[in-house]
């Protein structure tokens, strides 16, 4: 059974790359300069004529055969091109510059497999960080034993300095955990009992034993390189035209090149070989390499940078998208805020702001509502809670106990008002600033009002102001009531926003707000999932660890870094960027050198090197430029 994880293991292949056939390019390169040597010093055309098909041998197989091969279904292509170049150079007395069109575009297919490898092997490093061996506790002792042996449930222990080596729950032990490689968090996180860690991730200091919860395969960080690779795949709009583009054009050019080498000679006498020449450098030159491949090693690029920094594109086209982007939908709840509740003003009526947060949280202890779990959280903070009797819940309202005799009450403003209790103005102030209230009381008045509210993420604000001051829209969808969402839109600075919402109202309000441009929407991945596959692009935060959130989504932030938002508008207009520069650029030099071609002006060794290679090397260069974009 384990056999056959083995063979599709992305762990155990993330070593293994393809390199330059150095060999290759350094024979070709010998017999082309050994045969140029005995052609144009020695005098030797017979001898050298034979080196020339050599190196067309050693380089240029697959090249010719995929040419003729295209050419036999009809379906031509680049190489059928090189294919043509190269035979027509050899019969009209030229094997040097048919050896050389071989050769360079030889190396030139080179460089952009090497540009997408090289693109792609961030990912690979990522996978290759997770161990192939696990030490496994199995009756009472430790077993190191291959990874894919290691079955869900078992309990593996990890050492300081070593890497967790599948994904799992923390049952013993704590820690700091480096999860740079699936968050992109740059600073350590800690790690105690019941936290979840992945593969791949270092322990910093402790010692940890973790219960397994995935197999190696099915890991977050094989999930992560599975999806980008998939997302290599995926052609954006950009993509698709220049494919259909070059399907169209290159029997264009074939055609063209066919009248150029034939018209002239026929038409006005000139000499054919002078113009069957010309037409093998325009056909060189027409080759649309560059143009091919300026979108594909661009995406590759942005995707496999976004994954070093922790967020996941599941494709070229969302990029592309994002650049087009006119409005960012965000949810309220675990986006923009933390999602978490906690206790922000204690308000004492007629007891102490203490006496108050210790009866509260000793009458709500047995409560398992997320308000009451907030308001426990808080009071722990002081000494010796009192002993609680007759605890009754009333679902909605609030709940009950007596303490050392004497009844108390906790709940919502609605409940009391139901009991006939006056609700001081400190509870209508905290509601105002966007707080949730809980009124505790007792024979008939209030003690005091707790304010809880659902705190903002440390960085939303900037990240709302650095969208304004790109020119987007920013709209914030919640559940919400309007007091409270008013309160934090107002704290972010954001000025339009619906409160109260189901989730078909958000799903209908990106629908209304996609008449106007590019929508983005960001939220949890699972509660926003009908607004979320709607949106042109849908951005889930947090996906680390969740399958739902990974899959329900166009783009996974790993970690809850709302900044990331920023990173990725900034990292969109990069790429296309880039992907117009090269577009304009291989267009730009291939249609002035086929100008040239005409009167003569460029050989076949300048349209190769130039024309060619040389465009091939510049667009692959500036492609690379975007995997240096970092997030901050």
């Amino acid at each position: 059974m384990h056999g056959n994880h083995e063979h599709s293991c992305t762990v155990c292949a993330a070593g293994v790359h393809e390199r330059l056939p150095l060999g290759t390019i350094a024979a070709g390169g010998l017999l082309l300069l050994s045969g140029i040597y005995l052609e144009f010093v020695l005098k030797s055309y017979s001898y050298a004529q034979v080196l020339f098909l050599l190196v067309v041998l050693v380089s240029g197989r697959e090249i010719i055969s995929s040419g003729i091969r295209s050419a036999l279904r009809l379906r031509l292509n680049i190489n059928t091109l090189i294919t043509i170049a190269a035979a027509g150079a050899f019969a009209t007395g030229h094997g040097e510059e048919g050896a050389v069109v071989v050769y360079l575009f030889f190396i030139a297919e080179l460089l952009e497999e090497y540009a997408s490898q090289r693109a792609r092997k961030s990912i690979s490093e990522l996978l290759a960080l997770a161990p192939e061996k696990a030490r496994v506790l199995r009756d009472g002792r430790e077993e190191l034993v291959h990874v894919h042996e290691v079955e869900v449930g078992e309990v593996v222990s990890v050492k300081p300095g070593e890497r967790i080596p599948l994904d799992g729950v923390v049952v013993s032990g704590s820690s700091h955990v480096n999860q740079a490689p699936i968050t992109g968090e740059s600073t350590p996180v800690p790690k105690h009992a019941g936290m979840q860690v992945f593969a791949g991730t270092i322990n910093q200091e402790g010692y940890l034993e973790i219960r397994v919860t995935k197999r190696s395969e099915e890991s977050t960080l094989s999930k992560i390189a599975e999806l980008v690779e998939q997302a290599q795949s995926r052609k954006t709009r950009i993509e698709a035209f220049v494919d259909r583009f070059a399907r169209r054009y290159t029997p264009a050019v074939i055609i063209s090149a066919a009248l150029l080498a034939a018209l002239p000679p026929l038409l006005l006498g000139e000499p054919f070989e002078k113009w069957l020449y010309r037409s093998l450098v325009l056909l060189v030159v027409a080759c649309p390499c560059a143009l091919a491949i300026s979108t594909p090693v661009s995406m590759v690029s942005a995707i496999t940078s976004a994954a070093r920094n922790g967020v996941l594109i599941k494709g070229g086209n969302f990029i592309e998208a994002l650049r087009e982007a006119k409005v960012v939908v965000f949810d309220k709840t675990g986006t923009l805020t933390t999602g978490r509740i906690r206790v922000a003003e204690v308000v004492g009526v007629d007891a102490s702001r203490e006496e108050v947060l210790r009866i509260a949280g000793a009458v709500e202890q047995r409560s398992e509502h997320p308000i009451a779990r907030a308001i426990v959280e808080a009071a722990r903070a002081l000494d010796n809670l009192p002993e609680v009797e007759e605890f009754t819940s009333l679902p909605g309202r609030g709940v009950e106990a007596v303490i050392e005799g004497r009844r108390y009450i906790a709940g919502s403003r609605a409940f009391f008002e139901e009991l006939g209790i006056a609700v001081p103005e400190a509870a209508a102030e905290l509601e105002a600033r966007g707080m949730s209230v809980v009124l505790v009381g007792s024979e008939g008045r209030v003690l005091g009002v707790i304010g809880l509210r659902d705190e903002p993420r440390g960085n939303a604000k900037s990240t709302v102001e650095a969208l304004h001051s790109s020119g987007l829209r920013v709209v914030m969808l919640t559940g919400d009531n309007r007091r409270s969402a008013e309160a934090i839109a107002r704290e972010l600075g954001i000025r339009e926003f619906h409160a109260e919402l189901l989730p078909q109202d958000k799903l209908r309000i990106v629908e209304e707000l996609q008449a106007e441009g590019g929508v983005v929407m960001v939220g949890d991945g699972v509660n926003d999932a009908p607004a979320l596959a709607r949106a042109d692009v849908g951005i889930a935060m947090g996906a680390a660890g969740s399958d739902m959130a990974i899959e329900s989504s166009d783009i996974a932030l790993m970690h809850d870094d709302i900044s990331r938002i920023t990173y990725l508008l900034e990292l969109s207009r990069r790429t296309m960027s880039v992907v117009r520069q090269n577009v304009a650029a291989s267009i730009a030099i291939k249609g002035s050198l086929a100008v040239l071609a005409f009167p003569g002006l460029v050989t076949l060794w300048i349209a190769v090197g130039v024309g060619d290679m040389g465009l091939s090397l510049a667009v692959i260069l500036n492609a690379l430029r975007i995997a240096r974009l970092e997030a901050e």
